[in-house]
């Protein structure tokens, strides 16, 4: 990250393993005064290394407990059919994130749904029918493990 020092990359792996701390207990962690730490947070905001804080969430108490992605292909492949897609896709209630991606396939998209049922509906209602899609399959996910903590990566 260009421009993001050692303390400043130490208050992004703090923030990402506990976002709800205190700022005085952030610049504890880190070892710098209180009002150091805040004018760094607010620098590393308006950089946009910090782009937002979240709540996890458990999938399956939220009625989510089967996760999926799928593998689509969109054609003709143009930006206009390419955004059309993206738009329609996140609007999906079912969608938790889309990706443009190289290769085989145009698109891969992660959604969450109550079952394997819900899952088939889904393809059949929300995918099936639509015209620019020229294929699509589905991986289910058995287990998702994700790091906490994101680091910066040496140039």
């Amino acid at each position: 990250m260009p421009g993001v020092d050692e303390l400043d990359s130490a208050i992004v792996a703090h923030l990402q393993a506990h976002a709800r701390q205190t700022n005085r207990e952030l610049a504890r962690a880190v070892g710098i005064a209180p009002s150091t730490c805040l004018e760094r947070v607010r620098s590393l905001r308006e950089r946009g290394v910090i782009t937002g804080y979240h709540a996890e969430v458990d999938l399956p108490a939220l009625n989510r407990g089967v996760q999926a992605l799928l593998h689509v292909q969109v054609r003709p492949l143009s930006r206009t059919v390419i955004e059309g897609f993206k738009t329609y896709a996140m609007a999906l209630p079912e969608v938790l994130s889309v990706f443009v991606v190289a290769g085989g396939d145009d698109f891969l998209v992660h959604v969450a749904v109550p079952s394997v049922d819900s899952l088939h509906a889904f393809l059949m209602d929300k995918f099936s029918g639509r015209r620019e899609i020229a294929g699509f399959r589905s991986s289910v996910i058995y287990q998702h493990a994700r790091k906490p903590v994101i680091e910066p990566l040496d140039p």
